[in-house]
């Protein structure tokens, strides 16, 4: 069961050849395809660690950016009249009434989810279906 040479012909072979070719053709098919999936997801891998990181550094400096202005608006406050102690606990209550109002929309929004109710209703239903084809006295399938 050698592989097909360039000057054979197909109709010299037997049944049991052909087969066993087109078996090995298949799987060194399947083999390469895989191959070129897992050097393509290590390389899509590569990448999405590469941005991952971006993402991480530009949001601890949002963090910092956060802070910095945080503290600009406490002492635009002190210049304006503020104590100090009343211009940081100002800017401090602003920041929890705006954490407070976030957690009341993703609380809402997470109520909203339905828990794949399409998908448990088909698959109830094939779930049905599977059932009932053992059954001789209903048909398997709508006519």
């Amino acid at each position: 069961m050698t592989e097909a040479l360039p000057g054979e012909r197909v109709e010299d072979r037997s049944l049991g050849e052909l087969v066993a070719l087109a078996s090995s053709n298949v799987s060194d098919l399947v083999r390469a395809e895989m191959e070129l999936a897992k050097l393509e997801l290590k390389a899509d891998a590569k990448k999405a660690a590469y941005g991952s990181v971006m993402f991480t550094i530009a949001a601890v400096m949002g963090g910092l950016i956060v802070i910095l202005l945080s503290i600009s608006a406490a002492y635009g406050l002190v210049a304006l009249g503020f104590w100090h102690w009343a211009a940081f606990l100002t800017v401090a209550t602003v920041y929890l009434l705006l954490a407070g109002a976030l957690i009341f929309v993703g609380a809402l929004r997470m109520k909203r989810i339905e828990g794949a109710k399409r998908t448990r209703r088909t698959l109830k239903d094939d779930l049905t279906m599977l059932r009932r084809r053992g059954d001789t006295s209903t048909p398997a399938l709508p006519e």
